[in-house]
């Protein structure tokens, strides 16, 4: 028993630490950000394709590895398979973003068909969380669940293996524009995240986008109290307008 407790006390000391650095370098509140941070991703894909007519979600394979709930500013990072033998040289671009990005982003990473190659794993994980990033979304499988977990960083992929990307991939550029999941992700976009998936909202709408889906949202938080009142979801839908 007590062996037990001198190894699990340590790991706990870890996580503690890694969770105070990571709230330490949290951004101040940007009030644009805070109010994605509430919506519902549902309401702002909505939003984006009501207002102009373009699909915003990111396709149903990017799934979270644990609940969770963000929204922040995209960093994108774009590789391509490429088979050589230069080692973690040919990445090195993919760390150095990490170390460059402003606290509070999210890393929008894509993997050129990495549906089988990890893009990310625990050691990345550690970096981007006291780095103070929001959270990555991964065009690609990730690795080091158990520790990513442990870490409580928030990462969304279409999947996970135990490869790597090193000597497989080679790193293309940062803060370029990709193609992530089927959505155009340019920088600095907004990246939005929950259950339900992610979604993408061009920088240059997000006011407008974030206003709108405040009102899908309000709607659709008022129609569940009158349905179970009323026991009439076509009533609701004539009253409220939405479905």
């Amino acid at each position: 028993m007590k062996r037990k407790l001198l190894f699990v006390i340590p790991l706990v000391l870890l996580m503690l630490l890694t969770l105070a650095r990571w709230s330490g370098a949290q951004p101040a509140a940007d009030p644009l950000l805070e109010g994605f941070r509430l919506v519902e991703v549902a309401s702002v894909a909505d939003a984006v394709e009501q207002l102009y007519g373009q699909r915003a979600h990111m396709s149903h394979e990017m799934r979270p590895l644990f609940t969770t709930k963000f929204a922040g500013p995209a960093l994108t990072v774009l590789l391509k398979k490429e088979e050589h033998k230069e080692g973690a040289s040919a990445s090195q671009g993919m760390l150095d973003a990490i170390d460059a990005a402003p606290p509070g982003s999210v890393y929008v990473m894509v993997l050129e068909d990495g549906a089988d190659i990890a893009g990310i794993g625990a050691i990345m994980a550690t970096a981007m969380k006291v780095r103070g990033m929001t959270g990555a979304i991964v065009d690609a499988a990730i690795r080091d669940t158990p520790q990513i977990k442990r870490l409580q960083f928030p990462v969304f992929s279409v999947g996970i293996a135990p490869s790597t990307s090193i000597n497989h991939y080679r790193f293309v550029g940062t803060n370029v524009p990709v193609t992530c999941a089927g959505v155009r992700v340019n920088p600095n976009d907004i990246i939005v995240a929950d259950e339900d998936g992610v979604a993408v909202v061009p920088r240059a709408h997000a006011e407008d986008v974030l206003k709108k889906a405040q009102q899908l949202d309000n709607t659709e938080h008022s129609m569940m109290p009158f349905i179970e009142k009323f026991r009439s979801i076509k009533e609701a839908v004539a009253k409220f307008g939405r479905i």
